[in-house]
C-alpha cells in the first residue's frame, strides 16, 4: 500500500508537468522528492533484510539446530538491530530535509529553482508570392496553468476524546506537528483565477506529549496511558504518515493584464482551501527521557504497532493571504484501531505554500 501511494503521488507530478505542456526542471523540489525516495528506499531495504534474516532463524528451528527460545531470542535481537539501522540512516535524512528546508526559508538557494522550456508557435506572413520576402511574428506561451508549491506546516497537536479537546490527556503546548510535501495547482476555468485544484504528497508528523509522567502501553489489544513510575525528563509519542492530499482553493488574486491579455498570477491575495487526504501509516515510535539509578540521562526509543490504523484518511481546510495560512486538520479514524474509546487527531497551525 505505500509504494501504491509513493507511485501515485510520483504519476499526479508527471501528470501535472504534461498538463502545463512545459519540460520542467525544478532544483528545490527535486531534492526533496528525493530524500523522500530515500526514506522509503531505506525503510524498504531494512524490512527486506530483516526479513531475510528471521526466515534463516526459522529454518535453524525446523532443522532442530536450535530451539523456539533461542529462536525468539535471536529474533529479538535482529528487530532491534533493524529498528537501530532504520532510525540512525532516516535520522541523517531528516536532517537534510531540515536543513533543505531552512535553506529554503532563508533564501540561501536561488531565486529561482524552476528552468522552463515553453512551447513557441510560429506564424509567418509573406508579402506577395515571394517566399523570401516575409516576417515571423513569435508568440511565446507565457503563462501557465498548473504550477508547483513546496508546502511546510508546523504547529499544535493533540487528540479530540468523547468530541473535545478540553481537559487533554496531552501538553497542549508541548504536542505538536509538522508536515512538508509537494502540491502541484491548476487553475480550473479558462477566464477566471477563482477556482483551483490542489494535489500532491505530504509525509505529516503527529506527536502527542503525555501528562503526568505517563507513557503508552499496549494491554489486551488496548493503547493506553500508564504511569512510568519514574521521573521522565520527557515522553514522546511520534507517528508518520505519507497521504495525498487533495484540496479545491478560492484564490482571491487579481486578474492582470499582459500584452493587452489577461495573466493569471496565483497567491497573490486571500486564499480559502477546502479538502482532505487519504495515506498510510509509515512507523510509530514512543520517545522517553529520563535519568537512571546512576543519574546517567537515558534516551529511549520504542518502534512497534502500537495498535495504530494503517490506513489514515481526513479533512482538512486553510484560510491565508498570500503564500501563508492558518491550517487545520482533522482525522476521520482513530489514532487507535481497536481501544473501546476512539481519540481522532486534530492539528492546527500554520502553513506555508512555496512558489
Amino acid at each position: 500500500m505505500r509504494n501504491f501511494i509513493i507511485y501515485l503521488a510520483i504519476f499526479l507530478c508527471t501528470l501535472a508537468s504534461k498538463i502545463a505542456a512545459q519540460e520542467t526542471v525544478q532544483t528545490f523540489e527535486i531534492k526533496a522528492k528525493e530524500i523522500a525516495l530515500k526514506i522509503e528506499k531505506i525503510t524498504t531495504e531494512e524490512k527486506q533484510a530483516l526479513k531475510e534474516l528471521v526466515e534463516a532463524v526459522n529454518l535453524k528451528l525446523e532443522k532442530g539446530t536450535i530451539n523456539k527460545q533461542q529462536a525468539d531470542d535471536q529474533k529479538m535481537k535482529l528487530a532491534t538491530t533493524s529498528a537501530n539501522n532504520i532510525e540512525s540512516r532516516l535520522t541523517l535524512e531528516e536532517a537534510k530535509l531540515t536543513q533543505l528546508v531552512k535553506d529554503k526559508v532563508e533564501g540561501k538557494l536561488a531565486k529561482s529553482d524552476t528552468v522552463s522550456k515553453h512551447r513557441r508557435k510560429s506564424i509567418s506572413i509573406f508579402y506577395g508570392d515571394d517566399p523570401n520576402k516575409k516576417d515571423s511574428i513569435h508568440k511565446e506561451k507565457s503563462e501557465r496553468r498548473t504550477t508547483s508549491q513546496f508546502v511546510f506546516a508546523a504547529g499544535f497537536n493533540n487528540l479530540v476524546t468523547n468530541e473535545q479537546v478540553a481537559k487533554s490527556d496531552f501538553r497542549y503546548m508541548g504536542s505538536h506537528f509538522y508536515e512538508w510535501g509537494m502540491t502541484y495547482n491548476t487553475r480550473i476555468l479558462n477566464a477566471s483565477n477563482l477556482l483551483h485544484f490542489k494535489y500532491g504528497f505530504s509525509v505529516m508528523y503527529n506527536n502527542l506529549r503525555p501528562t503526568q509522567q505517563r507513557i503508552f502501553v499496549e494491554n489486551n489489544n488496548q493503547t493506553v496511558l500508564q504511569a512510568s513510575g519514574i521521573e521522565l525528563k520527557d515522553s514522546r509519542f511520534k507517528n508518520v504518515n505519507l497521504v495525498i492530499p487533495i484540496h479545491f482553493e478560492l484564490d482571491f488574486s487579481k486578474n492582470k493584464m499582459k500584452d493587452d491579455k489577461p495573466f493569471f498570477k496565483s497567491h497573490d491575495s486571500f486564499r480559502i482551501g477546502l479538502g482532505g487526504f487519504a495515506g498510510v501509516n509509515l512507523k510509530s515510535k514512543q520517545y522517553i527521557e529520563f535519568n537512571d539509578l546512576s543519574d546517567n540521562y537515558v534516551h529511549q526509543i520504542s518502534k512497534g504497532n502500537y495498535n495504530t490504523n494503517d490506513f489514515v484518511y481526513g479533512l482538512s481546510t486553510y484560510i491565508g493571504y498570500k503564500a501563508t495560512s492558518l491550517y487545520l486538520k482533522y482525522d476521520l479514524n482513530p489514532l487507535f484501531s481497536d481501544n473501546t474509546i476512539k481519540q481522532n487527531n486534530v492539528s492546527l497551525g500554520l502553513r506555508f505554500d512555496f512558489n
